[in-house]
């Protein structure tokens, strides 16, 4: 019964409108005023922000925070496939004829996730990463290889939650929230970097949306509050790092495995 009015309240809080006016808020000058509160509820290290606290003009621009410069440390293998950002590695493993087993109890097809029956036949046998950023996360996303920016694609969809709470008990939420899809082409393969909104998001943002060619570790985009990144590898283009387990923290930069030529 808990369940079920939970899904229900969720189902009816994930409106875009609903989505925008908490966000018309968050980047308001009013709201300046709940970023000392907001930093101490979530546990955010203020001594890593760009600025001190009290020069951030709304809640939005202390959220989207940039790090000072050497708070994060790129691993130097240039092979290595990097974590775009700070996050919990909620899920992760072979994906298995193009769907990802188990994410929180629920299956997703590769298809459904890019909306795109070509491409997703590059993935049919590859490797996922889910990785979620909560609140007390660094929400800038990075380029997780170098290489050439081949496509972007933006998928409109609904704000449902990417917490524990959304995975686990709303239905194909990674497949049915609003995504931003960057295809980058490596000189080994193609990552596909799927960026998914969540509640009280209301737009996921490029940092230069005409950018063509990035580096590792360079600024890629960034969500206006906590969300989801979904990372796939092209099939045998991939060996993850056994560090890298479901559960795992990983900061922005850690390797999280080697990408090479399909085997």
């Amino acid at each position: 019964m808990k369940i079920w009015l939970f899904r229900s309240m969720t189902e009816l809080t994930s409106r875009k409108w609903i989505s925008k006016i908490t966000g018309a808020f968050a980047e308001s000058p009013l709201s300046r005023f709940l970023i000392p509160t907001f930093a101490r509820t979530y546990g955010i290290n203020v001594d890593e922000a760009e600025k001190p606290i009290e020069q951030y003009r709304t809640l939005n621009e202390f959220f989207t925070r940039r790090l000072k410069d050497g708070m994060r440390s790129i691993d130097s293998d240039q092979s290595a496939l990097i974590s775009p950002v700070d996050a919990l590695v909620t899920s992760c493993g072979p994906i298995e004829r193009g769907v990802l087993l188990n994410v929180k109890g629920q299956d997703y097809s590769i298809s459904e996730l890019l909306a795109d029956d070509q491409r997703s036949k590059q993935y049919e046998h590859g490797y996922y990463m889910v990785l979620y950023l909560s609140p007390t996360d660094y929400h800038r996303i990075h380029s997780p290889a170098s290489g050439r920016i081949v496509s972007s694609v933006h998928l409109p969809g609904k704000v449902y939650p990417v917490n524990h709470f959304g995975l686990t008990h709303m239905k194909s939420v990674l497949s049915r929230n609003e995504r931003l899809i960057t295809y980058i082409e490596t000189a080994h393969s193609t990552v596909a970097a799927v960026k998914v909104g969540a509640m009280n998001v209301s737009s996921i943002y490029y940092v230069d949306a005409n950018k063509k060619q990035i580096e590792r570790g360079e600024e890629l985009a960034y969500f206006a509050f906590g969300s989801t990144v979904v990372l796939l590898m092209e099939t045998g283009t991939f060996d993850v790092d056994p560090a890298i387990v479901p559960n795992t923290k990983v900061k922005m930069g850690q390797r999280l495995g080697m990408l090479h030529r399909k085997s």
